[in-house]
């Protein structure tokens, strides 16, 4: 477990020198719908006029200490709260919060994925948000039952180079074409990817994404280790096309500069799973006994500040109206993403079982 020992000097530069750079417009478009008659009902409303200034909270983080150091320092320093925080990955995050059960110390699960959120609220371990909370985010990313909400959406995407393919395929089904026989990159063992299969599943049933991914093997495409390596391949002309995340285009331009990426990203917008928008969301333990000081931490992922984190330094989708993506992006309600519950990403044995079967993953 990692602590947080910060003094006030130190969080400031911090928080300085990672200032959000997102457009933040009170007017603008939202780029979600924040109107629902899902709304879950509220049942664990903490006092908001209860001093957790000095308290420290317990954070089970699947996004990175890279990542969101700054974003926990600069959360200390604008509310007080203090924060111990254990990195890893979701997925095993998830996996230590079933085993330790209603003993965790954990008061936040902060998971990169919704599938890892629906595996621990389906094991009963998430308390309901508050009304407030869960109004704040469209009913399409966040629990049906009110348990977690997401923070920052990131969208599926076709990665691909225009002076190798200057008119990308139109959808996810043209990329069976045998034109493309090993010229399509992917990263077989990345979250994003088997997330993303989950999905095919679940919008085409079983044998609808076999047949896709039988489609897919047969034009032998090309495995990475990671989405960062099939765009630089993309972008270096070593394959033509690849399946990654939306951000990962603008995290290269963020490091190289536009005029040294030649690659963009194609959107199918096509409502299948290849415009699949997945998230990162929060939701606070059942067993925490710091419930009012985890809230705080929820709302302020959800305020503009943590917004415009989000927005700006991970170059992701923000989930509440009043922030606007630092990139151009279209917008959710274009993508036209697939109507599937995010929780049930969690899946994904199931998923891994089918990848193996056609060849799209060694075990």
């Amino acid at each position: 477990m990692t602590r947080q020992h910060l003094s006030r000097r130190t969080v400031l530069a911090i928080v300085g020198l990672f200032a959000p750079i997102a457009l933040i417009s009170a007017c603008s478009s939202s780029t979600t719908d924040t109107t629902s008659d899902t709304a879950a009902p509220a049942t664990t409303d903490a006092p908001t006029d209860i001093d957790v200034r000095g308290e420290t909270i317990t954070i089970y983080s699947g996004r990175s200490e890279a990542l969101m150091e700054s974003l926990f320092a600069q959360f200390t320093a604008d509310t007080g709260v203090n924060v111990e925080v254990r990195y890893g990955d979701s997925g095993e995050l998830a996996a230590l919060l079933l085993t330790e059960g209603n003993k965790s110390p954990a008061d936040i699960f902060f998971s990169q994925d919704a599938g890892a959120l629906g595996a621990i609220e389906s094991a009963g371990l998430l308390t309901a948000l508050p009304a407030d909370v869960i109004d704040a985010v469209d009913s399409k990313f966040r629990s049906t039952s009110g348990a977690w909400v997401a923070t920052s959406g990131r969208a599926r995407t076709l990665v691909y180079n225009p002076e190798l393919v200057p008119t990308p395929p139109a959808s996810l089904d043209a990329l069976l074409d045998p034109q493309w026989k090993g010229k399509i990159g992917y990263a077989p063992s990345n979250a994003s990817w088997q997330s993303f299969v989950t999905a095919l599943r679940l919008t085409r049933g079983d044998d609808g994404a076999r047949a896709w991914l039988t489609g897919l093997a047969a034009n032998q495409p090309v495995a990475y280790e990671k989405n960062g390596v099939v765009r630089d391949a993309v972008n270096a002309g070593e394959v033509a096309m690849g399946l990654i995340n939306h951000y990962y285009l603008y995290e290269l331009i963020s490091k190289v500069g536009a005029d040294k990426v030649v690659a963009k990203n194609h959107y199918f917008k096509d409502g299948d799973a290849g415009s699949l928008v997945n998230v990162a969301g929060v939701g606070v333990l059942a067993s925490s006994k710091k419930s009012a000081a985890a809230l705080v931490f929820v709302r302020y992922l959800l305020s503009v500040a943590g917004q415009s984190y989000f927005a700006g330094r991970t170059f992701e989708y923000p989930m509440v109206p009043g922030v606007i993506p630092f990139v151009s992006l279209p917008t959710l309600a274009e993508l036209n993403p697939p109507a599937v519950d995010l929780a049930d990403l969690k899946s994904l044995e199931e998923t891994q079982e089918l990848l193996v079967e056609v060849g799209l993953l060694t075990r």
